[in-house]
């Protein structure tokens, strides 16, 4: 008797298993885990990335406050020791310094093991003290989410199972793996490994694709390389950052405040002179402008066959004139007298693709870009 009176109760328990508290079938589960995990990106992306690591945007507590302990509870990534990191990976970049680093470490390691090589970075306190400076230091990140980093995804754990049952293991197992895989092994390893490149960086970033979306908009990776602290990481008309639309969202309604856009390279058809604002605004495109040199040397090359003199010439203007905006201890009547050179010699080269580029140069104007709310 005492048997079948316990066996609605061990029914009920078995449901529980099985479906937790909501009962919801496998469709809705895998829609849950999708939102989750974008709620997840757009924390490590907003949050930690742009807000945190390069100050390109400041964020209102009612927003920063939730996502932090999101992220407390869906990576255990302490904020300090992820600005750190990151912050070192732009100051070392693809050297023997560099945290994860394809270059150096190899595209395997960092793709498929980009969690560890974060958690040896976060290991090494002199890094984190140096880099990890203006972070939050609140009693809430000292006490629990530093402190206790363990301890929130344990708890998402229990949420998971509690909502879904069984499966809710296996949704926290996928939230578990996002971050690590998709932010730790694909942007820091196939975003310096194979994509296509806006802009001329000194280093090896690409974007993987046109449409930041699934990675939150860092899939943008080469135009982030060119432009760090801008919050908005999309540059040409048919790329889309979703991680930006988001900003704008929370900057209409008060809640995000977003650093000035990196400058529009303005060509002022009366200009034709070479002066200091010419070399500010050449400085804040050099790496435009080194791919747009680099881009008509090949489309000029497809159309006719260049005579190895002609080859010559054109390369060594070019590693010329990518080599003067490397060089820091340049006045700025140095870099004014050294572009004037650049530029006769350019249009006296008897090459037209350079004398086009040199009249370019002599046009361009610096124009800030404001951001209208």
């Amino acid at each position: 008797m005492t048997a079948l009176m316990d066996l609605p109760a061990v029914a009920a328990l078995w449901e529980f298993i099985r479906y937790g508290l909501t009962g919801w079938g496998a469709g809705a589960i895998v829609l849950f885990a999708l939102a989750a995990t974008h709620l997840t990106i757009i924390g490590v992306t907003v949050y930690l990335h742009r807000c945190q690591a390069h100050r390109a945007l400041e964020l209102h507590p009612l927003i920063s406050h939730p996502l932090r302990f999101w992220l407390w509870m869906t990576t255990g990534m302490v904020t300090k020791e992820w600005a750190a990191i990151h912050r070192k990976h732009h100051a070392k970049c693809e050297t023997e310094e560099d945290p994860h680093s394809p270059q150096t470490r190899g595209i395997d390691k960092v793709l498929w093991q980009g969690a560890e090589l974060y958690r040896e970075a976060a290991a090494d306190r002199e890094l984190v003290e140096r880099y990890g400076h203006g972070t939050p230091d609140d009693w809430i990140e000292r006490r629990l989410y530093s402190r206790h980093s363990v301890l929130g995804v344990s708890l998402m754990l229990i949420v998971d199972v509690m909502l879904f049952g069984i499966a809710g293991a296996a949704v926290w197992a996928v939230q578990m793996a996002w971050i690590p895989f998709l932010a730790a092994g694909v942007i820091n390893g196939i975003g310096h490994f194979w994509g296509y490149r806006n802009f001329k960086s000194p280093d090896t970033s690409t974007n993987i694709l046109p449409w930041g979306i699934l990675i939150g908009g860092e899939e943008l990776h080469n135009n982030h390389h060119t432009f760090a602290t801008s919050p908005k990481l999309s540059s040409k008309w048919y790329e889309f950052d979703i991680g930006w639309f988001y900003i704008r969202c929370l900057a209409a309604l008060g809640l995000a405040k977003p650093r000035a856009l990196p400058a529009e390279m303005f060509l002022d058809p009366s200009r034709n002179q070479i002066d200091a604002d010419t070399v500010a605004a050449v400085i804040s495109h050099k790496y435009e402008l080194m791919a747009m040199l680099a881009k008509s040397f090949k489309k000029h090359a497809r159309r006719a066959q260049f005579q190895p003199s002609v080859v010559e010439k054109w390369t060594e203007l070019r590693k010329e004139f990518e080599t003067m905006w490397s060089l820091r201890h340049l006045s700025v009547e140095q870099a004014v007298a050294g572009l004037q050179s650049w530029c006769n010699r350019a249009e006296a080269s008897g090459i037209a693709a350079l004398a086009d580029f040199s009249k370019r140069i002599r046009m361009v104007s610096p124009r800030r870009t404001a951001i209208a709310v």
